[in-house]
């Protein structure tokens, strides 16, 4: 396991199975992670004679002592399958400097923030979410509002469903609207209804949303993102206020 100027071993320390093919672990680096709420970390597992990378939004609050992932096994897929096989008190190889851009938006002005996921997409907000939360418990305001939008087939694939409706019911600035695919497959299911880009226009307008106050972010499958950008620029967002993370490329 290399330790290295770019590398160091992490350390897991709790894993959490939501569905048989969803999961979440929290580790610990060898030294400390810096990093803003929507970035991620690129993490790695030697396969025979070199190491598999790929990068992972980060869960936790930057104020958290170990960070935590989020992942849906991609049975193909070249790193999924063998951090599936990963328990506590195993390792795996972080990268020491989290990256991108996926970030609230504090340049704009906009205090609105309409989030929209599918899936591990929710990852970034609940970053985000938890950072407010603390901030919110420690006395300071956050001044900004949460819409948060989050979509996938079944409810038992809505991880993070119950901390974020806790949160929902605690702090006012933070909205949460958890919807479900394929009904048909839960019958228990008794919210929301649909693909993220079917109930998004309505759940905008429901918490008065407008284009002019309101920044827009878009995480996980690119065909949602690709159909929930379409309905944003139709009600009014310019580009510079859709922000986007795909989480693969779709094979042409």
């Amino acid at each position: 396991m290399p330790t290295t100027e770019k590398h160091q071993k992490a350390e897991i320390t709790l894993r959490q199975d939501h569905a048989p093919d969803l999961w979440s672990i929290r580790v610990r680096p060898e030294q400390s992670l810096a990093f803003k709420p929507g970035q991620y970390a690129t993490l790695g597992v030697e396969d025979g004679t070199h190491m598999v990378e790929r990068p992972y939004s980060i869960v936790s609050s930057p104020a958290e002592e170990e960070i935590e992932f989020f992942f849906e096994l991609v049975p193909e897929g070249g790193l999924t399958p063998a951090l599936h096989k990963l328990q506590v008190g195993d390792s795996l190889v972080m990268r020491r400097q989290a990256k991108g851009l996926f970030s609230l938006d504090e340049k704009s002005g906009r205090k609105r923030h309409f989030m929209v996921s599918t899936v591990t997409g929710v990852a970034p907000y609940v970053s985000i979410a938890r950072t407010f939360a603390r901030q919110a418990e420690a006395g300071q305001p956050v001044g900004h509002e949460l819409v948060l939008l989050q979509a996938a087939s079944r409810s038992w694939e809505l991880a993070y469903r119950e901390e974020l409706e806790a949160l929902a019911q605690r702090f006012g600035w933070l909205h949460y609207v958890p919807t479900v695919s394929r009904a048909w497959e839960d019958p228990a299911w008794n919210g929301e209804v649909g693909r993220a880009e079917d109930v998004l226009r309505k759940h905008f307008d429901a918490h008065g949303l407008v284009s002019a106050d309101t920044t827009a972010y878009l995480c996980g499958h690119p065909e949602m993102i690709s159909n929930a950008k379409a309905i944003l620029r139709r009600c009014g967002f310019p580009k510079e206020s859709i922000h986007e993370e795909l989480y693969w490329v779709p094979k042409k």
